[in-house]
C-alpha cells in the first residue's frame, strides 16, 4: 500500500502526474510534473519521486553550493536556455502541450 492512498480518496480525486520534455545532458526526454506531494509542481524522472522520502544530506549540500555559487549558476543556466538547441526544443515542445 502506497502512503498516498491514505490521503487521497480514490474515488474523489484522481492523482495524474503530467508529462513534460527536459534535458539529460545533451537530449531530451520525457519527464513528470509533481501534481501532488512534497515535491508539488517539480519535474522529476521518475512518477514515484514526487512521494520519495527528502534525502538531508543531498538538501543541505545544494543549499551550501546556492549560497556560495548562486549568482553564478543562475547566469550560466540562462545562457543555457538562450543558446543550447536542446533547451530551444524543449522549450517549443513543453508549449505546445499546454
Amino acid at each position: 500500500m502506497l502512503l498516498r492512498e491514505f490521503f487521497i480518496d480514490p474515488e474523489e480525486d484522481v492523482l495524474e502526474e503530467g508529462q513534460t520534455w527536459a534535458r539529460s545532458g545533451k537530449k531530451v526526454v520525457r519527464k513528470f510534473r509533481c501534481s501532488g506531494g512534497p515535491r508539488k509542481n517539480r519535474v522529476v524522472a521518475k512518477m514515484a519521486q514526487c512521494f520519495a522520502a527528502p534525502d538531508i544530506k543531498k538538501r543541505q549540500t545544494l543549499k551550501k553550493t546556492k549560497a556560495r555559487l548562486g549568482g553564478r549558476m543562475i547566469r550560466k543556466a540562462k545562457k543555457t536556455k538562450r543558446i543550447n538547441p536542446a533547451s530551444k526544443r524543449i522549450q517549443s515542445l513543453n508549449k505546445k502541450r499546454r
